[in-house]
């Protein structure tokens, strides 16, 4: 054996047989360092099967779990001044806006959706944390406005999904006006007598959780959710003392009042259907009582169908 063999030869081989692994197959858990593989981390709804931190979902992966065969309709949502302070920090708003649609692949950081959840029909709002922090902008509360009227229009439920780092502040005076104009949006649904359900991720904070997120018939939390308006490390700095242990987390503020669930992502569902059933006056649900998955196909073309033809 010589130098040929133990070097050269093998060096050759791995210059030939190297194969290139795309860099997305991998997920970090933040919260135990496990590596998670991405297929099955999506199949696990993007929670850590290691440790059960529950990572952030868009609103759209999680309308796909949600709703009865993973179909919805987008409600349209009125679209407001681009950019109306001509905001500049580091970058130009409109760029950072370009940036984050590029990312996420979404229009903005609120969606909106109208679909059936185990049968009956519902009105789901969900917040896009990966798009600019979630933050609450006008568009968020032109969003939340859309869904309260299409709520009151087909007398339908209104569930919405809070991700948020608070108010957006490339717009100034009028992102903080979001939060009276979505708090009369959820009168309006209040007034119509209709169920408001609010299901706080991580994290809710800032003027979110000041209005439209902690306005809700019933509050629901995923697991270790931060849910404040000013976060620890504020308060901390503020009043100069240490902060209870998981002061803030979705389980400490259940304890103390002011959430009526903390639930695993994975049975939120279930529990959404039991507490809207029990509001509408609807008799329990019935596990497995679902339509196939065509049936849903069809029935949501169907629906589809007329609107286009009407439009043309």
């Amino acid at each position: 054996m010589n130098w040929i063999s133990n070097y050269v030869r093998p060096k050759i081989n791995s210059l030939f047989s190297r194969r290139e692994v795309p860099e997305n197959l991998w997920t970090k858990c933040p919260e135990c360092g496990t590596m998670l593989f991405h297929r099955e981390l999506a199949e696990n709804l993007n929670v850590c099967t290691n440790c059960d931190h529950h990572m952030g979902i868009t609103p759209r992966e999680r309308f796909e779990t949600l709703f009865d065969g993973g179909i919805f309709v987008e409600v349209a949502v009125p679209e407001p001044v681009a950019d109306p302070l001509h905001f500049r920090d580091q970058k130009k708003y409109p760029d950072r806006m370009k940036t984050a649609q590029k990312t996420t692949g979404e229009r903005e950081a609120m969606l909106v959706a109208q679909g059936e959840i185990a049968r009956p029909p519902i009105v789901a709002v969900g917040q896009d944390f990966s798009f600019m922090g979630g933050s609450m902008g006008m568009y968020v509360g032109n969003a939340i406005i859309a869904a309260a009227e299409k709520a009151v229009e087909l007398k339908l439920p209104l569930v919405l999904f809070s991700a948020a780092g608070g108010a957006r502040m490339q717009e100034g005076i009028l992102s903080l006006m979001q939060m009276p104009r979505t708090t009369v949006a959820i009168e309006m649904v209040r007034e119509a007598g209709l169920p408001y359900i609010v299901v706080l991720t991580h994290p809710t904070t800032g003027g979110v959780t000041a209005s439209y997120a902690m306005l809700g018939d019933v509050h629901i939390a995923e697991p270790n959710a931060l849910i404040c308006f000013a976060g620890p490390r504020v308060i901390e700095q503020t009043i100069r003392e240490k902060l209870p242990e998981g002061f803030q987390r979705a389980e400490y503020l259940l304890d103390h009042g002011m959430l009526d669930r903390v639930t695993h992502r994975r049975d939120i569902k279930h529990e959404l259907v039991t507490i809207l059933r029990m509001l509408t006056g609807q008799s329990p649900a019935v596990r497995g009582d679902l339509p196939p998955p065509e049936e849903v196909v069809e029935k949501a073309e169907a629906e589809v169908t007329p609107q286009a033809d009407a439009a043309e």
